[in-house]
């Protein structure tokens, strides 16, 4: 995701220019007859070092960081050096590296971003560049782009608007395409639409990166976003526009207006609804009870809660409810209280879930009332399932199925071992970010993490294998479906709601191979359909080695 002309030309860089290019760099593992054909006699240290030593030091630099912001800065200067190295370093553990690249630290990150800049990446689109966006995009080297990752910074995980600051996160979520799912890196761009903010710590911050001024109004944004699609249209015609943490009524707007027209999705808003149904699918299978007959309140009603009450209410359309029926058992709670008809503040996107009830701005008293089965957290306010909460949600269910989806860490509604500690162990729980092992009178529980990295690379993946005309919910569906069906009865024995991280990448291509059957069969896919789908897709895996 650095610009190298380099790489645009058949001829190989020499000398320095080829040590200072990030994608065809091998360091000390050039040999010596490449050291001598390629003009780096001298240039380098005399061993000849293979890949695999050459992890090896990466990992002896990166124990000796005091934390993993340190970890992380590191990481991005190596995926500036070393695009090879930086991803077969990261592969060979993504248990332990994805915490690093994304979620929790790339929060710290962001907060951080204009003081730990290094060098740019990715691209920057400004309101200043208005009738010139096709132009300004033609200067990114690489023309084969099939995943632009684009974000205004406006609502960064729990962290509101931070700006240009969020460039930190289409910069981790193209990266995680690679290391989750091998998707080839030369194919994603990182965008940051730089608008503006709203943070008035940011604007009067000297060493902020971003545009100073206030965003625009709703008009004015629509009017740029129109341009810029049409000019990815244009520019990079096989692309698939990944909306990425726009401001909630941005981000419901945006979806509706492209979802029909071009290829793009929103992981915000589908992403989010995929793994938190993918998780409540295998909650469901833990307890054998059927999806039609769960009865949901969600703490939360902003573009991610109402995009997870979309997709499951599709979910529950597909097993046979009507629309009306699967929305009437969807009921949501924000910060002025109950959803009902008697507010005015609502959205039309809201109002399908207000159904008829008294207003209530106690979240235990609503709980008696509506008795949900399932409890789901995508508040940002952190700490808000306390312990009333869950014991009323234990009192009122034998399993009581609770997701406290907001990141970072201390935006979770409730941690792991709350949510097991109130509920005597009773809590099937997952969270946005991923809490450690609780131990309780004896037995060890396992919490789940309902982080989207589940979902997105193995749609990207199928999407880029397929090339699909649009992505539907649909497609969102069967990924969930898919990622449920990876836990088997010893896994769910344990708790376990999500597969490991340890092996991601089997992971997603099982996954990524479901969706993308689904697109042939559905008629979205634009290729010739293989007689084994798998095996075609692992044929076009990105591999990190020289």
């Amino acid at each position: 995701m650095i610009p190298t002309f380099q790489t645009q030309s058949l001829e190989v860089p020499h000398g320095v220019a080829l040590l200072n290019d990030p994608v065809r760099n091998k360091g000390t593992a050039f040999t010596p007859d490449e050291r001598k054909r390629l003009g780096l006699e001298g240039l380098l240290p005399a061993p000849t070092d293979t890949l695999d030593r050459q992890v090896e030091r990466v990992l002896g630099h990166l124990d000796g960081k005091p934390n993993d912001l340190e970890r992380y800065i590191y990481l991005v200067g190596l995926s500036d050096r070393n695009e090879t190295l930086f991803y077969r370093t990261v592969m060979s553990d993504p248990a332990r590296f994805i915490p690093i690249l994304y979620d929790p630290t790339v929060a710290d990150a962001c907060l951080a971003f204009g003081h730990i800049y290094r060098r740019a990446r990715g691209m920057y689109i400004t309101r200043q560049m208005k009738g010139r966006i096709a132009e300004v995009l033609r200067n990114w080297p690489q023309r084969d782009i099939r995943f632009i990752c684009v974000s205004t910074g406006g609502r960064i995980l729990g962290l509101g608007d931070i700006g240009a600051n969020g460039m930190g996160i289409p910069i981790g979520k193209l990266q995680l395409y690679t290391a989750c799912a091998a998707v080839p890196p030369e194919c994603l761009l990182p965008v940051l639409f730089d608008i503006g903010t709203t943070n008035e710590a940011l604007r009067a911050d000297p060493l902020y990166l971003g545009s100073r001024e206030k965003p625009p109004s709703d008009e004015e944004l629509d009017e740029l976003v129109e341009e810029f699609v049409q000019a990815v249209q244009q520019v990079f015609p096989d692309c698939c526009i990944h909306f990425e943490d726009w401001k909630g009524t941005d981000a419901i707007r945006l979806l509706n207006r492209y979802t029909d027209k071009i290829l793009c999705y929103n992981d915000d808003i589908q992403g989010t609804a995929s793994v938190a149904l993918a998780g409540l699918t295998t909650a469901l299978q833990i307890i054998d009870a059927p999806l039609t007959d769960q009865r949901i309140l969600f703490l939360g009603a902003g573009s991610a809660g109402v995009g997870i009450a979309k997709l499951i209410a599709a979910a529950m359309q597909d097993k046979g409810l009507s629309r009306d029926e699967a929305r009437s058992r969807i009921s949501m709670f924000d910060v002025d209280g109950l959803l009902e008809p008697s507010r005015a503040d609502l959205s039309e996107a809201q109002k399908v879930y207000a159904h008829k009830a008294a207003p209530s701005k106690d979240l235990v008293k609503t709980i008696e009332t509506l008795k949900p089965t399932v409890l789901i957290g995508v508040s940002t306010k952190g700490g808000t399932f306390n312990q009333r909460v869950v014991e009323a949600m234990s009192r009122l269910n034998e399993r009581p199925i609770i997701f406290a989806l907001s990141n970072p860490t201390d935006k979770a509604e409730c941690t792991a071992e709350q949510a097991y500690t109130w509920s005597k162990g009773k809590a099937l729980f997952a969270a946005g970010v991923q809490f450690p092992d609780v131990t309780l009178n004896g037995k060890t529980y396992h919490p789940g993490q309902a982080n989207n990295f589940y979902i997105f690379p193995a749609v990207g993946l199928a999407t880029y294998a397929t090339r699909p005309r649009r992505l539907t919910d649909e497609c969102f569906i069967v990924a969930a479906q898919a990622s449920a069906d990876q836990i088997g009865p010893e896994l769910r024995a344990k708790g376990m709601l999500f597969p490991g991280q340890d092996n991601i990448l089997e992971t997603e291509i099982t996954t990524a191979t479901r969706v993308a059957e689904f697109m042939f069969d559905e008629g979205l896919a634009q290729v010739k359909r293989p007689r084994d789908i798998r095996a075609w897709i692992e044929g076009q895996l990105y591999k990190p080695q020289y």
